[in-house]
């Protein structure tokens, strides 16, 4: 019966061990992933040298690893400043950004987890960023010249993450607003500038046909030179019998009562003689 018991007890020993060893031997060591880094911790003090993807040894038991992922993060972050003008703007940044593995430690000292990074370091910061893009031009030319706010945005933020191992990759402005009073103002010039078109436009076509008054007139001056130069070169004939045929179209195309008959291209005088006279000669007493 104690040969029995003895022989339990070994048993249960034995498994002990087993199991003791084997606890032990799975925490000798840690894997890491491709697109991670690990911090060894030994009784709370972080080991210098991160720990890049591949199986590492570590003291069992007292220990601890703690993993970051260094592949690509984005987080969107909201921003407000005020621009050169005191305009108020605001904004929202979508930020790809990730860890540099050589600073990881420092990160796991004095940042810790990822959300502390956002939440402490990188959403302050984009803040700060954006000021200083922002207070460089006007609410309009932030509007206008987007492109170049979110160029000093980049260069801002980049050297201000930097120092606390963290990569910007790439930025984007999400969205980009402007006070009420602003949008106002904005619709206001727009209503101007378009007035002041049409304004630009009405005199032009004003202008456009002052000058068609103009070459109008030169013609018909033109045509009264021509006419007068060959009416003086043809005698008084032709001018005697050019104001008869306007009287007769002024008259409303009645008939004129002074008619020219008669002469030829040599004469110097048409034969004239007055039909209103006629027509009371021959008239009823």
């Amino acid at each position: 019966m104690k040969n029995q018991y003895a022989q339990n007890l070994q048993l249960s020993i034995l498994g002990i061990f087993t199991a003791l060893v084997l606890f032990i031997s799975l925490n000798s060591f840690v894997i890491i992933n491709p697109g991670q880094a690990g911090v060894i911790s030994i009784l709370g003090k972080a080991r210098d040298g991160a720990v890049l993807e591949g199986i590492h040894l570590k003291p069992p038991l007292i220990s601890v690893v703690d993993i970051y992922d260094l592949t690509v993060q984005k987080f969107e972050v909201p921003a407000q400043s005020s621009t050169k003008d005191l305009q108020d703007l605001s904004a929202r940044f979508a930020i790809n950004f990730r860890l540099d593995p050589t600073q990881v430690v420092e990160v796991r000292r004095k940042q810790g987890t990822l959300e502390n990074i956002v939440s402490k370091i990188i959403a302050p910061q984009t803040q700060e960023s954006f000021k200083i893009a922002a207070a460089r031009r006007t609410v309009e030319e932030a509007i206008t010249k987007r492109n170049e706010l979110k160029q000093d945005f980049d260069t801002a933020l980049g050297q201000r993450l930097e120092k606390y191992g963290i990569i910007v990759l790439d930025t984007s402005v999400v969205d980009l607003a402007f006070s009420p009073e602003f949008a106002r103002a904005v619709e206001d010039k727009q209503i101007a500038e378009q007035r002041a078109q049409r304004a630009v436009y009405v005199a032009q076509e004003a202008e456009q046909e002052a000058q068609a008054d103009i070459n109008r007139a030169k013609g018909r001056a033109e045509a009264q030179r021509l006419l007068a130069e060959t009416l003086k070169q043809q005698g008084g004939g032709l001018v005697l019998q050019k104001e008869a045929i306007e009287a007769w179209r002024q008259g409303g195309s009645q008939m004129p009562k002074v008619l020219v008959t008669g002469g030829d291209s040599n004469s110097s005088i048409p034969f004239l003689f007055n039909l209103g006279n006629l027509q009371d000669a021959t008239a009823p007493q």
